[in-house]
């Protein structure tokens, strides 16, 4: 390892559903002191009926944000992180095709049943362990093949969107471990591309480039981008490119057996394992296994999130009522609990649009009251989640075959303290909240581990739970709770 003598700076983007980040981390040999030096919103854009991120928006803010950096003396590395399953296609000049689309864009309707056809589903999920969503990358390509062979005919090269943003910083075309394992792609026992699936889709392999372990270290900012911006050369590492796992990196367990819950507009419930679980039972409760930093595996449920709230917010918003996130809660604390429930996973909320409708109708269509204002909406949406927490945590602990007393919630949603004491009431277990910059911290921990600052994923959680606001909740009306999950259960039809 490098002397501790000096500071060290590092610089982690943070990329969300809706907005960026980035965040500069100095470092004194014992904390990481954090500062945002740039935010910008990230604005998906539909024409003609296509929703597209808007890719060159957001390289123009990470120029931005370097060019900001740049006041605050040296960057020793720069990272990465973003959403999973999303890509750009690059062709043999290294030139995009076409803006990344959007995970929500109908394209992939149909296509995880049309990809069955090619590949047996058991022996697709043997292969991938992974959970079967029409979002994935899997069936992003597999609509591309099947409408818009063109495409694929002219691409040399795949990039998911962490890697994507590297290359257009140093030129190198490599993969991150977590984020490829996000595909449905990778052999999820060997950890290297699944021949047998990408032949079955029948997508041309030379899209694929070399997985490298998440900390690697790909090169350097480009004499172009440079001379551009009239700043110093600096390293760029592939942190954990997928942001769950950055989040994961965070987690500041001290125990081995441990459950997380990453919350945000997305929640994401499971454990870290040094090899996947792939059976019937982790098959039949569509569980997936994700890359993990250190080689090792996520063992977790995706869970549609706080998006829920997010996209009721915006549609209130449409209508003319505004609301802070903090005015929402307030409603909702307010409200008389436990009245309705929804499956926050339903395949009627996924897509963008009015989701407060969507809820009335679906507390409507199950003999459930029907909310009567925002704060009930808000309230159904919450203990929603927490019992769907619960339930998930369940099959988890089924499959692992282990049990856990405490779920180390960490995450942008833990800001909502009446979730986090529904998660506990809920599950039954002690809830650890924090710390909020988890994805952040992440990033910024494997850039320095990368960089010889700090030894070891073990030392780097240490550290974190040393100097992060952690705050505890105990379970309260436990009993009504768990006759409140069976019904539940019932209306979500479990």
């Amino acid at each position: 390892m490098e002397a501790l003598n000096s500071e060290k700076r590092v610089l982690a983007f943070d990329f969300g559903a809706s907005g960026g980040r980035a965040i500069l981390g100095t470092f004194d040999g014992k904390a990481i002191h954090m500062e945002e030096i740039h935010r910008f919103s990230n604005d998906p854009v539909t024409v003609n009926s296509t929703m597209y991120w808007d890719v060159l928006r957001l390289f123009f803010e990470i120029k931005q944000s370097l060019i900001k950096a740049k006041q605050h003396g040296r960057i020793d590395s720069i990272g990465i992180d973003t959403w999973g399953v999303d890509f750009g296609l690059l062709d043999k000049e290294g030139m995009l095709l076409e803006n990344p689309v959007h995970y929500r864009d109908g394209r992939t309707a149909g296509m995880m049943e049309k990809s069955f056809e090619k590949l047996n589903k058991d022996e697709f999920y043997n292969i991938t362990g992974n959970q079967f969503m029409e979002i994935n990358t899997a069936f992003q390509l597999l609509s591309l093949s099947e409408k818009r062979r063109h495409l694929l005919e002219r691409a040399d090269t795949v990039l998911l969107m962490p890697d994507l943003f590297n290359y257009f910083l140093t030129g190198k075309r490599t993969t991150e471990y977590s984020i490829a394992s996000t595909t449905q792609l990778l052999d999820a026992n060997k950890r290297i591309w699944s021949e047998k699936v990408i032949e079955a889709l029948e997508l041309p392999k030379r899209l694929f480039t070399d997985i490298v372990p998440s900390g690697t270290v790909i090169g350097a900012l480009s004499d172009e981008i440079c001379s551009e911006l009239e700043i110093d050369s600096t390293d760029v590492v592939a942190v954990a490119g997928h942001d769950t796992q950055s989040a994961l990196i965070s987690v500041p367990a001290e125990e081995k057996d441990i459950i997380f819950l990453s919350c945000g507009t997305w929640s994401l419930l499971g454990t870290e394992l040094e090899e996947p679980v792939i059976n019937e039972k982790s098959s039949a409760y569509n569980i997936t296994n994700e890359g993990a930093y250190g080689n090792k595996v996520s063992f977790l449920k995706n869970i549609i999130g706080l998006w829920l709230v997010q996209e009721s917010r915006r549609q209130w918003i449409r209508e003319g009522r505004e609301f802070s996130f903090g005015e929402l809660e307030e409603e909702a604390l307010s409200s008389r609990p436990l009245q309705c429930f929804i499956d926050p996973d339903d395949p009627i909320f996924v897509p963008a649009g009015n989701i407060p409708l969507r809820v009335l109708e679906y507390c409507l269509k199950t003999g459930q009251h029907v909310p009567q204002n925002e704060g009930e909406i808000v309230r159904c949406i919450y203990e929603s989640l927490a019992l769907k927490y619960r339930y998930s945590l369940e099959q988890i602990k089924e499959c692992t075959k282990k049990e856990y007393s405490t779920i180390y919630m960490v995450g942008g949603g833990i800001q909502s303290g009446l979730l986090c004491q529904m998660t506990a009431n809920a599950s039954w277990c002690n809830v650890s909240a924090g710390p909020v910059e988890a994805t952040v911290l992440g990033n910024m921990a494997v850039q320095l581990i990368a960089k010889g600052q700090i030894k070891d994923l073990k030392e780097a959680r240490r550290m974190i739970r040393d100097s992060q606001n952690v705050l505890y909740y105990t379970p309260e009306d436990s009993v009504l709770w768990d006759s409140t999950y069976k019904r539940f259960k019932e209306v979500i039809g479990c």
